[in-house]
């Protein structure tokens, strides 16, 4: 079995100075393979007006190692910046100037089968490049990490709601297989499958996602006295506004006395209302703390500080934030979610999003240094597991085996042109609900 795994999304990101959780997952494929027979993996730049190419394996390598000491907050951090945009701005040149094209034709040539994995969503949308890779014999496996923008269209843009459903329809069109991140994502998926037209079942495989090795504490400052932590994009879905309120209520009851928030993402879209808060309301000035762009060491250490994680989202796909503060040790309340239970189990303390006055009451519960709830919670953490790598790729190795010995699905073109078209607004609408 030969495996050919897209890079476009890290090269394509490589301005940015601290990762999403797609980009983390795409660096543990990278990683995986890398250490494997270089004769059996080829890593590919890809995009939607040129043809793929095979990148060498020594600049995916420099590029993964520049990444993660960015990532971590080496020292050499800055350095790390410039080298991995350096290789990123070599793989664009190599792809334009079709450079690696030869290698890709020496390795869909080989007798064995050839599986293309895509482990972000990126290109899938404009699936011409899947469907050259699968008319020369590539198996086409995708990873899908949720269907958010389809599921809850009011949490994003209306283009990228398109481009979901352009990309579900390209996966239940085209790919051999599926990956998911929680079994959550994969109930969620099947009835879009259907509805999108996937021709027969598909295989699908739910894969929690793993964890990086936990880093020491950097000694990055933390706030006086007792703080909670929330880490994610700033966006409508994740429920900001609920905190900031709850927040705005305990700095005017509660003054000095009150806890910080601390918020650590980047602002995202569509945020407005959250924004004026954060600027423009007196009582959450002092109280309320932002950070993007830390390092995942400050991170870790500012987790390592707080009360507890609260994450109060309406909808996610899988919650690595969760995974990572329990990890830590740290204790979490969060939305009663399907995809966090699956993370979380039963260490930490769920709530609806919509339920304020049950939020305020853990939150001032939790910040107490007697706090019975957060200690319960401590004792409960000591029968969770942390997720790894090693057993992620447990599950996927022997599968994309399975998938690679079962029989390809072929691709017409009548699919191809059913994958290009934009679905109507309610295409893939398996349940409509009523609003109002």
């Amino acid at each position: 079995m030969r495996i050919l795994l897209d890079m476009s999304r890290l090269i394509s990101g490589t301005g940015r100075p601290a990762p999403t959780g797609i980009d983390r997952v795409e660096h543990a494929y990278a990683r995986h393979f890398l250490a494997r027979d270089p004769a059996r993996v080829t890593f590919l730049m890809s995009g939607p007006f040129l043809p793929p190419v095979a990148l060498p394996h020594a600049l995916v390598a420099g590029l993964l190692e520049a990444l993660q000491a960015l990532w971590q907050g080496a020292p050499q951090a800055e350095s790390a910046w410039r080298e991995a945009r350096r290789l990123a701005r070599q793989a664009r040149a190599w792809h334009f100037l079709g450079r690696g094209r030869g290698a890709l034709r020496q390795a869909l040539d080989g007798a064995e089968p050839v599986l293309h994995l895509l482990v972000s969503h990126r290109g899938a949308d404009r699936p011409g490049p899947i469907l050259a890779l699968k008319r020369q014999g590539a198996r086409f496996i995708p990873f899908v990490h949720d269907l958010i923008p389809i599921t809850h269209p009011e949490y994003a843009p209306p283009r990228s709601t398109r481009r979901h459903q352009r990309r579900l329809q390209s996966f239940a069109t085209l790919a051999d297989g599926i990956i998911v991140n929680s079994a959550a994502t994969g109930a969620a998926l099947a009835p879009y499958l259907a509805a999108a037209g996937a021709r027969g079942p598909i295989p699908v495989l739910p894969a929690p996602l793993g964890l990086d090795p936990v880093l020491p504490d950097s000694g990055y400052a933390r706030p006086a006295g007792p703080y909670f932590l929330c880490l994610g994009t700033i966006e409508p879905r994740k429920n900001h506004l609920l905190l900031l309120h709850l927040w705005r209520d305990l700095a005017e009851t509660l003054g000095d006395a009150a806890p910080k928030l601390v918020l650590i993402g980047r602002r995202g879209w569509e945020n407005e209302n959250i924004l004026d808060m954060l600027e423009r309301c007196p009582a959450l000035s002092g109280k309320v703390i932002e950070h993007a762009g830390l390092p995942d060491a400050a991170v870790a250490g500012l987790l390592r500080g707080a009360r507890a994680l609260l994450f109060p989202s309406f909808a996610e796909g899988y919650g690595l934030p969760l995974a990572e503060a329990l990890a830590l040790g740290v204790p979490a309340i969060c939305s009663d979610l399907p995809a966090l239970r699956e993370v979380g189990g039963e260490a930490p303390d769920y709530l609806d999003p919509l339920d304020g006055p049950g939020w305020r009451r853990l939150i001032l519960d939790y910040a107490a240094p007697d706090s019975g709830l957060r200690q319960a919670q401590i004792a409960r953490l000591a029968a969770w597991s942390a997720p790894s790598w090693d057993a992620h790729f447990a599950l996927v190795d022997p599968w994309l085996e399975a998938c690679a010995n079962a029989a390809p699905r072929t691709a017409t073109e009548a699919s191809l042109a059913l994958s290009a078209m934009a679905p109507a607004p309610t295409a893939l609408a398996p349940q409509s609900l009523p609003r109002g």
